[in-house]
């Protein structure tokens, strides 16, 4: 809502044209312009439901893991490893990001780079 009040704020007190303000905003000409001369009651809504992921049976686990952690000493805490770990045991059949994109990361993407 503050960003339709800001537009309708530009081009009524700023006088700014529809496309100066598409500009300024970032938005799409066809959103402005559907802000300004459209009835809108209430801020835009994203309309995508969540999906369910690999992840999705052990989230709670995962949010009850780190609730415990957060009052630990930070040097006692789980690392993202021990997390893992933990929820392979439960039953994870995903992988482990961080250390493919870490090993991804270091390693050069051609032969040239090597040099």
């Amino acid at each position: 809502m503050d960003m339709i009040g800001r537009i309708r704020r530009m081009h009524g007190r700023g006088k700014k044209s529809e496309r100066e303000i598409a500009r300024m905003t970032g938005l799409s000409r066809n959103t402005v312009a559907r802000w300004l001369h459209g009835q809108v009651d209430s801020a835009p809504k994203y309309r995508r439901q969540p999906q369910p992921n690999k992840l999705t049976p052990f989230v709670e686990a995962i949010k009850q893991a780190l609730k415990a952690d957060a009052r630990r000493p930070r040097h006692e805490r789980r690392t993202a490893k021990a997390l893992y770990a933990q929820i392979k045991a439960e039953g994870y059949a995903g992988g482990y990001k961080a250390r493919e994109q870490a090993r991804k990361a270091a390693k050069p993407e051609t032969e040239a780079e090597a040099f």
